[in-house]
């Protein structure tokens, strides 16, 4: 059974092209026979990551990242390898075989993550029947007062949770283990009883950019002593960090238009309203601060985002958060300043939808918005105050990225203040630079490979990639002492017995994903441009790499036998062993005394 379902992998990437996949993510540019784009996985300026079509694989010569087109979809779409396979196999109109494709554990978490969906699925529904039932009336009259129509209640599948029982006992009767039951997030264990996560409460299913109902957010309708809103906890299928709500219906959208900038607003009320007005290119953080993922999240469906969080005090600094978080992730970002103390929803309701597209035309920049959140924290009409305003005014001009920027910044600060111009600029120049730190979400690349191994790293790469000067030296000649470049030369030894073409992508299929040994193959396959096997200081590195590779073998041969000779009593044996490490050691000098080897 396995091997049918190896079989139909081959199949799946014979019938589909890497290059297309990729291109429906992000924007390539062909130059050679590979296609160039900045890389997605994180931010740059200039195009580093690579899609191979010849070879069928990407990878970033900046962060390192590498993989087939079924590792790009599951990275691209935050999903699981059997997920990322299901997409691939409706994009072909290949019908994905029911057997297992991997060990006994990969099975089990396969079965939990199926059975966690189906979990939520009836749930979801569950929650539904319920509002439709005659006996939400609280429900009901809150998505009244709040002015939801029934055809975005059914949009975005509201639903009610009555009480705290009736959902624990729906799903026992499904079926369901109490396990799996509390390990979906939709159920609790109180005092060894179990009870709706969201007991009361008005549902709204988050769904990820696959159209699976992964967690739920529930809306208090009574006075509570801890939070109107809250989500189910993180599970296997749902990580608050690394979702957004409503990026299903952002994923269509982007199916019929494109997407020109995202608006990001808090909460689920927020998107709601904003969706009901005409601003369907919304999503929301649900509550938490904006992570690095979420940003990457947002990247695959625009550049632009305008940032719409609350009027006040506290959604002002989250906006500042969020910003240098998108920002760093190469996104042009910009904040919505509403007025103080409402939220988008409120807007939405007292301005109407032209109120607040006359809020998004006010957008302004990161270091804008800064000295805008300033200015409303102090009087200006108090003289003491309106120094201190220009003083630490001043300091974020100072980091402006350029004078012309700090001008005009300076300009729109003398008209707040009532200040010189001249005395605004005398100040700014008397405040010290401050150290820039560097964004710290960049990617770094660690490699702490000895001479020896990034020897054997080149001329390895040398065989995969078929450089030229490789043909001289016959790979069975060569002893990789490291594992993963041994597996690689027996990859290689293998399609040569079988005068077949040698694959690169077909590796990623004999290391686990972010293991060490995964690792050690992205480095390898930065020799995939072939820039660095050309030319004839390339060749004779290459042939010095082999010397070091066989004199290191005979280095770890004379060790061995010295540790024979230690050991050995017989007198005539240790002669025997002595005769066999000097035969090594002129070996070794010859290797070294000669040319290519």
């Amino acid at each position: 059974m396995a091997d049918t379902f190896a079989e139909f992998i081959t199949t799946l990437k014979e019938k589909l092209n890497i290059v297309d996949v990729v291109a429906g993510y992000i924007g390539l540019e062909k130059r050679g026979t590979s296609y160039w784009a900045c890389c997605p996985f994180h931010h740059e300026k200039t195009p580093s990551f690579a899609v191979s079509e010849p070879d069928q694989f990407y990878h970033c010569f900046g962060c390192g990242e590498s993989g087939d087109i079924i590792k790009f979809v599951k990275e691209m779409e935050n999903i699981d390898f059997m997920d990322a396979v299901k997409l691939l196999a409706e994009r072909a109109k290949l019908t994905v075989p029911q057997s297992g494709y991997d060990n006994q554990r990969t099975v089990e978490q396969k079965r939990k993550r199926d059975t966690l969906l189906k979990i939520l699925n009836d749930t979801a529904h569950f929650y539904l029947d319920n509002l439709n039932s005659g006996k939400a009336d609280e429900h009901i009259e809150y998505i009244l007062k709040r002015q939801i129509p029934s055809g975005i209640v059914r949009t975005f599948g509201l639903g009610a949770s009555l009480n705290f029982t009736d959902l624990p006992a729906y799903l026992l009767r499904k079926g369901y283990n109490k396990q799996d039951m509390l390990d979906s997030g939709v159920i609790n264990s109180i005092d060894g009883k179990l009870v709706d996560s969201q007991g009361g409460r008005l549902i709204f299913p988050i769904i990820n950019a696959m159209g699976e109902v992964i967690a739920f957010g529930g809306r208090a309708l009574k006075k509570v002593d801890f939070g109107k809103y809250k989500n189910t906890k993180d599970t296997i299928v749902f990580n608050k960090s690394k979702n957004l709500y409503n990026i299903n219906l952002l994923k269509k959208l982007k199916t019929s238009q494109t997407i020109r900038e995202v608006i990001m607003v808090e909460g689920y009320m927020d998107t709601i309203s904003l969706y009901q007005a005409g601003f369907k290119n919304v999503v929301a953080s649900m509550g938490t601060s904006l992570t690095q993922d979420q940003a990457r999240l947002i990247k695959r469906y625009t550049d632009n985002v305008l940032i719409s969080y609350d009027g006040d005090a506290a959604g002002q600094k989250a906006n500042l958060r969020g910003l240098e978080i998108l920002k760093n992730e190469g996104l042009n970002v910009k904040v919505v300043p509403l007025v103080d103390n409402l939220d988008p929803d409120d807007v939405i309701k007292q301005l109407g939808a032209e109120g607040y597209r006359g809020c998004l035309n006010r957008a302004m920049p990161l270091i804008d918005f800064k000295i805008h959140a300033l200015e409303s924290q102090y009087d200006l009409t108090k003289s003491e105050e309106k120094r201190r305003f220009v003083a630490e005014a001043i300091k974020v001009i100072k980091t402006a990225d350029s004078a012309t920027e700090q001008e005009d910044l300076l300009k729109a600060l003398r008209d707040v203040s009532g200040i010189t111009y001249e005395s605004l600029k005398r100040d700014l120049n008397s405040v010290p630079a401050e150290k820039r730190a560097e964004p710290q979400n960049v990617a770094e690349r660690k490699d702490t490979a000895t001479v020896s191994e990034r020897a054997s790293r080149y001329v390895v790469a040398a065989y995969l990639f078929g450089a030229r000067f490789a043909a001289e030296v016959p790979i069975n000649d060569i002893v990789f002492e490291n594992d993963v470049h041994s597996i690689i030369a027996n990859y290689i030894r293998s399609k040569q017995i079988m005068e077949e073409r040698v694959q690169p992508a077909e590796l990623f299929e004999f290391f686990e994903e972010n293991s060490p040994e995964y690792g050690e193959l992205c480095h390898i396959l930065d020799y995939s441009d072939g820039n660095r096997f050309n030319g004839e200081v390339a060749e004779k590195y290459f042939f010095d790499c082999i010397k070091r590779l066989k004199t290191d073998e005979i280095d770890r041969q004379i060790a061995r036998l010295k540790t024979l000779i230690e050991k050995e009593q017989d007198s005539a044996a240790r002669l025997r062993l002595a005769q066999s490490m000097q035969q090594l050691i002129q070996t070794k000098r010859k290797i070294k005394s000669g040319d290519k080897q």
